[in-house]
């Protein structure tokens, strides 16, 4: 009976806990539909609210391009906040494309007031919201600048109508508000000027310049015609006047405007009126300084990445070509940007190295995007790099080292070379005697001489300068040759480094670097890169020279200077190798043992081939014949590293005495010598005359 009574109750429990959820369902369901109900209501009522404005919108536009509405900008004004705010970037572009042209033309009227559309910035009851609403309509101009393509006929129509817009309301000198007696409101507009330039900033208004800029100009041939680039570089100055050049802006600036692919060389061409108004505010001065601290240029660098970071270093290069004054105030600033960019892009490329990599036409082979607009621009961007190594740009940076004469001797005795027999001796003393006839007189420079401290701003000045040309060689590894070419055009430019170079330190050149071998200190880095760099060069000059330039016209070098450098490399080459610094030489150490080598060797064949040092000059007398015997029979590196890179410094009958030597252990060890304890092994080899003649005519 209890269990029948207790299965009643849950039962009844059950159905009303039913009921319950039921009720609460069909509330529920009732709240949804009546949600559902308001949302389909309010979007019906949307869409008829958006219909009737875009209608009105439509009326008024073309109302006022048949004349038949009267403009005004108050009208102009509340339309136009209307269409803003249910404006939908692809269904509006037509309407907003009409509402700039019908802003446009309220500017352009003659004396009404009333007419002209910033005169509501003069209004206190609408200042705020006219400044608000030019601020949403200029920031929609960008947003549509950024979609455009500059070659299509169309849009670039529109291009120049939203640049006008842009170009209009960020300046005062085009408002007829202004003239006359309304000359003393253009300090507070022009505040609202600067207050609209840093709203579009805020919002990324750099941005749409560069890829409007990259879309025109980084092709073969540029899309955009003189007055499109002229409006889309005045608006990139503007901001950069008006904050009166601060650091945030000139880093803006450089980032994303002088980054564009030979923007100069676009300028210099196109609109050239533009280049004297950088030259007039002094931005290249500006940049220079900016970029000239460490951190600055190093966070410029990062944000362009290798490739565009080099269309920064192409566009600085060319503007410091065209402004020759203040590249000869700023040299030293100057040359260190560019070998601060020169090094990152070096180690961007290091690092960048993969298994799937692309060509680069000046940095070679890493991995990077593919950029086709790049790539085009790459004949241009090398032309503003090979300003670097012209010979304007060598002039100002080596003015230094060029402006100083070769002190000249002409009492000079002629010293002939005493040769094995009188018919060798005979056309080297006739050799040597058209070649003095044809210099009139024997620079005195020939040997390091020493004096000069390397401490001194004029020695630091050049080594630096000859870092940022040694770092161009080896970042620009694809255009190696054209700088080569470049440094060596000026026949003057050489000799007068290697005179540079032998008055340096209290001893001359020599020890100073066989001392900076052993330094590793940023001085001695830089006195090295001098000195690798006028090997490089030398060794390229003397390779492109037939023998007649190079002994009866001596072009750059005389014949003496030629016997000294080789002597002075002969001896540093020789130092290197036998105090066992190659042994352990690894990166810039190794690169510059190569460059000197090269350079010595270059020098020794063509002694080879004619002589011009005397004899015995490529020996070296410290060189002890029984010590290298013992070095080599112990297996020492450095004798080995010897014969492997310097042989010429050993006598011949000494060469000779050394391979029979090693001739003699080579059979040693094949057991081919007969000794006490072994006697060489006898091979009979018969030969058949009969087999070999079949054996020719087989063949």
């Amino acid at each position: 009976m209890f269990g029948a009574t207790q299965i009643s109750k849950a039962q009844f429990l059950d159905k009303a806990r039913q009921a319950r959820e039921e009720r609460k369902g069909l509330k529920e369901r009732e709240k949804a539909a009546v949600k559902i109900q308001a949302l389909i209501r309010r979007f019906l009522c949307r869409c008829r609210l958006q219909s009737e404005i875009r209608r009105e919108v439509d009326e008024f536009l073309e109302g006022t391009e048949n004349g038949s509405i009267k403009i005004t900008a108050l009208a102009i004004f509340r339309i136009a906040r209307k269409l803003l705010m249910i404006f939908r970037t692809k269904q509006d572009k037509v309407r907003f494309e009409k509402l700039c042209r019908c802003i446009l033309t309220s500017m352009e009227c003659e004396n009404e007031t009333k007419v002209w559309f910033v005169s509501l910035a003069l209004s206190k009851d609408l200042t705020l919201l006219w400044i608000k609403q030019i601020k949403d309509i200029l920031w929609l101009c960008c947003e549509y600048l950024k979609m455009l393509k500059p070659d299509i006929l169309q849009d670039s129509k529109l291009i120049t109508l939203y640049l006008t817009m842009l170009v209009n309301f960020t300046d005062t000198s085009t408002w007829k508000i202004c003239r006359g007696k309304g000359e003393n409101l253009r300090p507070a507009l022009t505040h609202i000027c600067a207050n609209i330039m840093g709203h579009l900033n805020q919002k990324g208004f750099y941005s749409v310049l560069q890829i409007l800029l990259t879309n025109g100009l980084a092709r073969s041939r540029p899309s955009l015609s003189k007055a499109t680039l002229t409006a889309l570089f005045s608006l990139a100055l503007r901001p950069v006047l008006a904050a009166q050049f601060s650091d945030n802006l000139l880093r803006s600036f450089l980032i994303h405007i002088m980054s564009v692919p030979a923007l100069i060389s676009h300028l210099s061409v196109l609109t050239p009126d533009r280049l004297s108004v950088i030259e007039t505010n002094g931005l290249f001065h500006k940049f220079i300084l900016f970029l000239s601290r460490e951190d600055q240029c190093s966070d410029v660098c990062v944000c362009l990445e290798g490739s565009h970071t080099l269309c920064l270093l192409g566009n600085l290069i060319h503007l410091g070509h065209l402004t020759e004054k203040v590249l000869e105030e700023e040299t030293g600033h100057f040359v260190s940007v560019l070998t601060q960019m020169l090094s990152y892009c070096q180690k961007y490329v290091s690092q960048k190295k993969s298994n799937l990599t692309h060509w680069h036409p000046v940095l070679g082979w890493f991995s990077q995007t593919v950029d086709y607009g790049l790539n085009e621009s790459m004949p241009l961007l090398t032309k503003q790099l090979q300003h670097l190594w012209g010979v304007h740009m060598i002039r100002i940076l080596f003015r230094e080292v060029l402006s100083k004469k070769l002190a000249e001797n002409p009492d000079v005795s002629v010293v002939t070379t005493p040769s094995s027999s009188p018919q060798n001796n005979l056309p080297m003393k006739n050799l040597f005697k058209r070649a003095f006839q044809k210099s009139a007189s024997v620079r005195h420079i020939l040997k390091p001489i020493g004096g000069k401290r390397v401490d001194s701003q004029e020695v630091q000045k050049v080594c630096n300068i000859c870092v940022l040309y040694q770092t161009a060689l080896t970042t620009l590894t694809q255009i190696r040759l054209q700088i080569l070419t470049g440094l060596t055009y000026l026949d003057d430019l050489l000799p007068k480094l290697w005179a540079f170079i032998c008055e340096l330190g209290p001893q001359g050149g020599l020890k100073l670097f066989l001392e900076c071998l052993s330094n590793d200190t940023e001085e001695s880095r830089r006195l090295l890169a001098m000195l690798v760099l006028f090997c490089d060069c030398s060794r390229h000059l003397i390779t492109i020279l037939d023998d007649i330039e190079v002994y009866e016209e001596q072009i750059s070098f005389k014949l003496e200077e030629l016997v000294t450098i080789s002597a002075f490399l002969n001896c540093f080459v020789f130092k290197m190798v036998w105090d066992g610094i190659l042994e352990n030489a690894k990166g810039e150490t190794l690169e510059l043992f190569h460059s000197v080598h090269g350079w010595l060797m270059v020098l020794y064949e063509r002694d080879c081939r004619r002589r011009f040092a005397p004899e015995d000059h490529w020996l070296r007398k410290d060189l002890k014949p029984a010590v290298l015997f013992q070095e080599l029979d112990k297996e020492r590196k450095r004798a080995q590293l010897l014969l492997q890179y310097i042989p010429h410094v050993i006598p011949h009958k000494n060469v000779f005495l050394l391979f029979r030597n090693i001739v003699t252990k080579e059979k040693e060890k094949l057991g081919l010598v007969e000794t006490n304890t072994a006697s060489p092994h006898v091979t009979h080899i018969t030969i058949r005359r009969s087999e070999c003649l079949r054996m020719a005519m087989i063949s």
